[in-house]
C-alpha cells in the first residue's frame, strides 16, 4: 500500500457527517447537534461518551474481556490485578464472556442509568476477538437496549468489519496517535502482524494504514466513530493537529485529544525514562487548535478498562464476580425500571433546554473585551451543582467569556478532601490534600460547590479562588454565568492564564 493513503482526501470532506465548530464543542453536546441528520443525533443523544450532556446523567460499563494485545505502545502497561490505579488498560479481574454478559445484566438492574456498554481491554477487543464477540452477542441477545461499544489500536480492524456490522455495535472508537511512521516508532516499538513482530517505522506504517483503512470501512457502513489521540510533549503535539484534518475529513463524528499519562510508578516506558505529560494549557490550547477542523471530546476520563458507572465516578468494587454470583436479576423488571428511568431523564433535559429558551437571549453575557474566567464545579451528576467541595474527587472546569459558556475538561483530584460526611483529615495530611486540590485548579478564578467548608474556603481564598456555595442545584451553564457576572461586578479584572503547573 503506498503511504499516500495517510494524506487527507478532501474529497470526502463534503460526505462527513460532522462538521467543525469554533467553540469546539458542536458535536459533542446537544445544543451543538442541530446539523447532524437525525439518526445520528438519535444514536449520540443518551451516550455519555459521545455526548458532551449525556455524561451528567447516564451511566457506561467497560468489561475486562480482552487480556492480549497486538501493538507495544511506550504509554501503556496492562495489570490485570489492579484496583488502584485510574486508567486505561487496568483492571481488577479478567473476565470470560459469560461472566461478563452476567456482570452487564447485574449492573444494568442496579444502576438504570446505564447505557452503554464498551469492551476496550485491558488489551485490544479486536486481538480478542472471540471473547469480544460472544459478550456482545450474549448482550444483543439478553439486553438489546445496550449500545455496544469497542475501543481499538485499528490493527485487525479491517478484518472484523462485518461482525461489527452484524451486531449492530455502531459506536466504534479508534486510538490514533500519528499519521506519519516516524513519529510512530517514537511511539510504538513494535506490532505483531501476520505473526511476525515487526518494529520501528515499518510497524508503525503497517498500523496507520490499517487504521485508516478501518476507519474508511466503518464510515462507509454507518458506523459513528470517534477517534482518541494521547498527546505527549515533544512528540505528537503538533503533529496531531494533521492527524485530526484527516480524520475529520474522512468522516469521523469526535476526536478526544487526552493527555499522556506518564508516572514513573505505573512501569510504563514513557514514565521510566521521565516523558513527561502535557500540562493543563498545553492540552487545551492544542484541543482549540484541532477545534476549527474537528468536533473535541473534553468530558473524557481516561477510563479503566472496567469502569462502571457515570464518567467520573468507578463503581465496579460493587459488581465484583463473588457480588454478582449472589444476585438474582429479573432483567425483564429491570428493563421496563431502566425504561421509566430513561424516559424521566429525557423528561428533565427537555425542561431544562425549554428553560433556558424562555430565557431573554442577548448577544454577550458581559461587555467585549471582558477577560475570561474559568470556574470549576463540583457535582455529582444531573447537570446542577451538587457536590460538597469536601466530597469531590474531581471537578470540572468551564470558561466563560462575553461569547459564552464552554467546558474545558475535567480535573481529577487524588483523593477527596473528607472521606465521609463527618470524617476528613487532620494535620499535614489535611494540608497536603488541598495542596494537590489546589494545584488542579490553579488556572481558576471561582469555583462552585454544594457547601465549602471554613478551612478550604480559607485556602481557597488565599489562593486568589472565590468559592461559593450560592449556585447549589443550579444548572451548571447558567451557575457559570452568574458567577462570571459577580467577579466582573467585584471588580474581577482577569487572572494570568500563561503559567501552569503540569497536570
Amino acid at each position: 500500500m503506498e503511504l499516500k493513503v495517510l494524506g487527507q482526501d478532501n474529497s470526502k470532506s463534503a460526505s462527513a457527517p460532522a462538521g467543525g465548530c469554533s467553540s469546539g464543542t458542536c458535536g459533542s453536546s446537544e445544543d451543538g447537534m442541530g446539523h447532524l441528520p437525525d439518526h445520528v443525533r438519535q444514536k449520540v443523544h443518551n451516550h455519555p461518551c459521545y455526548s458532551e450532556e449525556a455524561h451528567h446523567f447516564y451511566a457506561r460499563m467497560h468489561v475486562a474481556v480482552a487480556p492480549a494485545c497486538n501493538i507495544q505502545c511506550h504509554y501503556c502497561n496492562r495489570k490485570y490485578d489492579c484496583a488502584n490505579e485510574s486508567r486505561p488498560g487496568v483492571v481488577s479481574e479478567l473476565l470470560s464472556p459469560d461472566q461478563a454478559a452476567k456482570k452487564v445484566l447485574a449492573v444494568a438492574s442496579e444502576i438504570p442509568q446505564m447505557t452503554v456498554l464498551g469492551v476496550a481491554g485491558p488489551g485490544d477487543p479486536l486481538a480478542n476477538p472471540e471473547r469480544t464477540f460472544s459478550t456482545f452477542r450474549q448482550i444483543a441477545d439478553k439486553a438489546p437496549d445496550i449500545k455496544l461499544c469497542l475501543s481499538t489500536n485499528g490493527l485487525a480492524l479491517p478484518d472484523h468489519i462485518d461482525e461489527i456490522v452484524a451486531l449492530n455495535v455502531d459506536h466504534v472508537t479508534i486510538t490514533i496517535n500519528c499519521v506519519d511512521p516516524e513519529v510512530g516508532a517514537k511511539i510504538y516499538p513494535w506490532v505483531f502482524w501476520n505473526n511476525k513482530r515487526i518494529k520501528g517505522a515499518k510497524g508503525a506504517k503497517i498500523l496507520i494504514e490499517r487504521q485508516q483503512q478501518g476507519l474508511e470501512m466503518l464510515i462507509e457502513r454507518g458506523i459513528l466513530v470517534k477517534v482518541n489521540s494521547v498527546l505527549i510533549p515533544g512528540v505528537n503535539d503538533e503533529h496531531l493537529k494533521e492527524v485530526s484534518k484527516i480524520v475529520k475529513a474522512k468522516g469521523t463524528f469526535l476526536h478526544n485529544v487526552m493527555p499522556l499519562i506518564a508516572e514513573a510508578e505505573h512501569g510504563t516506558f514513557y514514565g521510566v525514562m521521565g516523558q513527561r505529560g502535557p500540562n493543563k494549557q498545553e492540552l487545551s490550547d492544542l484541543q482549540d487548535a484541532c477545534a476549527g477542523d474537528m468536533n473535541m471530546m473534553r468530558h473524557c476520563r481516561q477510563c479503566r478498562a472496567d469502569a462502571v458507572g457515570l464518567l467520573g465516578e468507578d463503581r465496579g468494587q460493587e459488581f465484583t464476580l463473588d457480588k454478582i454470583d449472589v444476585l438474582d436479576i429479573d432483567y425483564a423488571a429491570a428493563m421496563e425500571k431502566r425504561a421509566h428511568v430513561h424516559a424521566g431523564i429525557e423528561a428533565h433535559r427537555d425542561a431544562l433546554r425549554a428553560e433556558k429558551a424562555e430565557k431573554t437571549s442577548i448577544d454577550l453575557i458581559a461587555p467585549q473585551g471582558t477577560p475570561p474566567a474559568r470556574i470549576a464545579v463540583t457535582t455529582k451528576g444531573g447537570g446542577v451543582i451538587n457536590e460538597h467541595f469536601g466530597h469531590a474527587k474531581e471537578f470540572l472546569v468551564y470558561e466563560a467569556s462575553p461569547e459564552g459558556v464552554r467546558f474545558i475538561g475535567p480535573r481529577k483530584v487524588e483523593n477527596a478532601y473528607c472521606v465521609g460526611p463527618d470524617v476528613c483529615p487532620a494535620g499535614e495530611e489535611k494540608g497536603t490534600v488541598l495542596d494537590a486540590i489546589l494545584a488542579a485548579l490553579d488556572d481558576c478564578s471561582a469555583v462552585l460547590s454544594a457547601k465549602v467548608g471554613i478551612e478550604p474556603w480559607s485556602r481557597l481564598e488565599d489562593a486568589g479562588i472565590t468559592p461559593s456555595g450560592e449556585f447549589a442545584m443550579d444548572e451548571i451553564d447558567e451557575a457559570v454565568k452568574g458567577m462570571y457576572l459577580q467577579l466582573i461586578e467585584q471588580g474581577w479584572s482577569g487572572k494570568d492564564l500563561d503559567v501552569r503547573a503540569v497536570g
